[in-house]
């Protein structure tokens, strides 16, 4: 895989359904998402909205075919002011393209473009569970900042929560 062969965006409203497509196709595995079901595409209207490109855009990555690879985005965190300057990222990725160092390049955009969007601290909430996601993120310099014990239960399992952060420039 060539990295020179995926371009990045803005997602469009027309979009949506590939985003939760990519979203629902993690469900089962039990390793990326909290939910236990998948998604609708109604359901994730409100969400999609709240990602405004000049503050926390969602981004989508094609191929040179134009079929969506995978998705990125920042989203709040925690939603008062003086958190502004923080924000969590996330990326999800089709399950045809996962483990080809597609989200290391995603995860590098995302790095590189915070700074534009005012934000200097990035937040990951990774599974404990999820080795290949705590891998990523640690390789680009995301430490562990907290873990929430056994917050999850999957089919039974009691699962924790790890938050990685990554302060990219400090505050004058």
């Amino acid at each position: 895989m060539s990295i020179s062969e995926f371009t990045l965006r803005l997602a469009q409203r027309e979009d949506l359904p590939g985003i939760v497509a990519i979203y629902n196709s993690t469900v089962p595995s039990r390793m990326v998402t909290a939910d236990t079901e998948p998604v609708s595409v109604a359901s994730r209207e409100a969400w999609f909205d709240a990602h405004l490109p000049e503050r926390r855009p969602l981004w989508v990555c094609e191929d040179a075919e134009g079929r969506m690879a995978g998705w990125i985005s920042f989203s709040d965190f925690y939603g008062r002011p003086a958190y502004g300057g923080t924000a969590e990222v996330s990326i999800y990725l089709d399950e045809t393209r996962r483990g080809q160092g597609l989200g290391r390049y995603l995860l590098e955009q995302a790095i590189a473009h915070a700074p534009k969007l005012g934000v200097s601290t990035l937040l990951g909430f990774i599974f404990g569970h999820n080795e290949p996601s705590l891998r990523l993120f640690a390789r680009y310099g995301f430490e562990r900042w907290g873990s929430l014990p056994r917050v999850a239960v999957l089919d039974g399992v009691e699962r924790d929560l790890i938050i990685l952060g990554r302060r990219l420039a400090d505050q004058a």
